[in-house]
């Protein structure tokens, strides 16, 4: 019984693979980009505990807004930022950008007069 897992496979013949399913057209671009590019347009998740403040406060976000703040923190993601506050007009958000994730959400009034602990970076909108 000989398997053979992904995760043993040369990295080289990972991005030749992948190389082969994009096209030649597009064979040129790295693997990195084609992987941003592709993560890039997903929407963040948002977690139980964000979603509920969210509905408890009224929050009001754009699909364009969230759009917006999902760039970001990819950006900020391939910077090094782990744990970003992003300041909106309405809201301040935590966010988990290895996860793509808001942990929690506030409105920006309730930002004054805080503390934001375990956060790497700032987002502001």
């Amino acid at each position: 019984m000989n398997r053979i897992s992904i995760q043993h496979l040369p990295l080289q013949l990972t991005i030749q693979t992948q190389k082969t399913k994009i096209g030649s057209v597009q064979s040129k671009q790295s693997f990195f980009d084609h992987l941003q590019e592709v993560t890039s347009n997903q929407p963040l998740k948002i977690s139980k505990h964000a979603n509920d403040r969210i509905m408890e406060r009224n929050i009001s976000i754009s699909e364009q807004e969230w759009q917006r703040v999902s760039e970001k923190v990819v950006e900020a993601r391939s910077k090094g930022v782990n744990q970003p506050l992003v300041l909106m007009d309405q809201a301040a958000l935590i966010v988990s950008a290895k996860n793509e994730t808001v942990i929690t959400a506030m409105e920006r009034s309730e930002t004054k007069n805080q503390l934001f602990t375990n956060i790497d970076g700032t987002i502001v909108l």
